[in-house]
């Protein structure tokens, strides 16, 4: 019972990003479990982080760091396909998350991860809001949850291969 109660939530979060995104869909989305949802990208990862973050800064959101998980992962003498996180939000929307249960802040800012997997392809991949509120148990919050998702979703849609 459960886990058909959080594969129903999954997917209204799934459903939620794609009204948000205008309809934009991809064979390539989906909702796993564990709240992931992956988008491949059309581009290599340079170009992924570059678009994704130009389409952040034309909407007017606050862009806080790339990680490089693949030079930190080098520099301890592992190897790591490429594997960049980026950290980005708007504080006004996020910020009402965090009242609504301060443990949520564990979510914000919004981390969004651009990876290449071993065959090549490169993956934009961040966590479900649907997903979130239920983690969170953040049920006052739905228009701003379907904010946030229809946002990410017009994100990811810069770069998802057709």
């Amino acid at each position: 019972m459960t886990s058909l109660i959080r594969n129903f939530i999954s997917a209204l979060g799934c459903a939620l990003a794609l009204v948000g995104a205008q309809g934009a869909l991809a064979q390539d989305d989906g909702v796993g479990d564990d709240g992931v949802i992956q988008v491949r990208s059309a581009y290599g990862v340079d170009e992924t982080i570059e678009r994704i973050k130009k389409d952040i800064a034309d909407k007017g959101i606050l862009f806080f760091q790339a990680v490089d998980q693949s030079k930190l992962a080098a520099d301890a003498g592992i190897t790591l396909p490429r594997s960049t996180l980026l950290t980005f939000g708007n504080p006004p929307l996020g910020a009402q998350f965090l009242t609504s249960n301060p443990n949520s802040g564990l979510d914000w800012p919004v981390r969004l991860l651009v990876r290449q997997d071993a065959s090549g392809a490169v993956w934009a991949v961040y966590t479900d809001f649907g997903w979130i509120a239920q983690r969170h148990h953040i049920s006052d919050r739905k228009e701003q949850f379907a904010k946030a998702s229809g946002v990410v979703a017009s994100i990811t849609s810069t770069i998802r291969a057709r």
